[in-house]
């Protein structure tokens, strides 16, 4: 299956489906001026899968290198972001040369920064091997680092010249890492699509169970919602926005619990969707039903979607509401959510009175 990201002068396909990695060669041969590649992941990854990776380039012609960085959300850094530059500098990689990103959400930001950054714009491909990089952050050209002050406030945008989305890769993912990245698909329903919400109710079994129509099912529907928001809005100063729904509260959440393995990030965004309908329902925007429901379809599905499913314990409200702030939505000081109207139907809100936050961080 392919979906097309139609930017001007910038489009790219997403190409989705089982085994993609074994022939992956195919997909990268007819992008490269000459046939080498540098290549990034991190250790979990590389055990996995670098081999087959390596081989199918090879199978194609093409030469490799690779980076392994440590896994997890640390590593969207100051410092892997310089390991990662100069580590390409030393490998000559030019700006007609091909950067891969091998891995999940943080290889994909992190790399794809890099290669933005590098001789001011490399062409870059992903490669994601989770639901959450598969569904979301491979998509659309955000790319970035986590800061001190908060997450992904250091990037760029820059657009990937590939995607490559092997659904047959979701088999080798834990379960809490598969389930944080459905925090991420549920999204795409409650933000623009009823239907498909409706759909994931009904097919949560077959869902969790790996079934392969299943994910494919779940991936493409993520990945066209995505592309068709991102053509409309590439550099989020309008409807891009919407795919943030949860966010302003996950974001604040995930630097609460210090980007570690307490909270993942799809983890935090389950929570926030719970929580962003909460406020629009305390707004009078949606039926007080429709939290109900969102909440009851995470926890069939064994996921996070309260405030106290969170482990370890959380600041006070108002330290949270502080953490908000940092949010890239802010706009002249204020804080943007991203409300709805009922499952579907998701808006950008600039005027959400700040008691009202409050008494749902406190009562979430």
């Amino acid at each position: 299956m392919t979906v097309r990201v139609d930017l001007p002068g910038r489009a790219y396909d997403i190409e989705i489906g089982q085994g993609l990695l074994a022939g992956a060669g195919r997909f990268l041969g007819p992008l490269l001026r000459r046939p080498r590649v540098a290549v990034v992941t991190d250790a979990h990854v590389a055990a996995l899968h670098w081999e087959a990776f390596r081989d199918s380039l090879s199978a194609a012609g093409i030469d490799s290198e690779v980076l392994v960085l440590p896994p997890g959300e640390g590593t969207k850094s100051w410092g892997h972001l310089a390991e990662t530059v100069e580590w390409l500098l030393d490998r000559k990689v030019e700006r007609r040369d091909l950067v891969v990103a091998l891995g999940g959400g943080v290889i994909g930001d992190l790399v794809g920064f890099a290669a933005a950054v590098l001789r001011r714009g490399v062409r870059f491909v992903q490669v994601p091997t989770t639901l959450l990089a598969q569904v979301d952050s491979s998509v659309g050209g955000k790319t970035g680092i986590n800061t001190p002050q908060g997450k992904n406030l250091v990037g760029a945008f820059h657009q990937p010249v590939l995607v490559l989305a092997d659904t047959g890769l979701l088999a080798t993912l834990p379960r809490r890492d598969f389930l944080s990245g459905y925090g991420e698909v549920v999204k795409y329903g409650l933000l623009g699509d009823a239907a498909f919400f409706d759909w994931l109710e009904s097919n949560g079994a077959a869902i969790q169970a790996g079934e392969i129509s299943a994910l494919d099912r779940i991936v493409r529907r993520s990945c066209e919602m995505k592309a068709e928001i991102v053509m409309r809005d590439e550099t989020e100063e309008g409807d891009r926005a919407l795919l943030n729904l949860g966010h302003t509260f996950a974001h604040a959440l995930e630097a609460a619990t210090g980007y570690s393995d307490r909270l993942l990030h799809g983890e935090a965004v389950a929570v926030g969707l719970g929580l962003a309908f909460d406020l629009s329902a305390r707004l009078g925007l949606c039926s007080q039903e429709d939290p109900s429901r969102v909440r009851a379809h995470l926890r069939a599905m064994g996921m996070k979607c309260n405030l106290a499913d969170v482990p370890g314990g959380l600041p006070t409200a108002e330290e949270l509401l502080k953490l908000m702030g940092q949010d890239k939505k802010a706009v002249g000081g204020k804080l943007r959510f991203i409300l709805a109207r009922g499952i579907g139907r998701a808006f950008v809100a600039d005027d959400v009175p700040t008691q009202t936050v409050l008494d749902v961080l406190r009562n979430g």
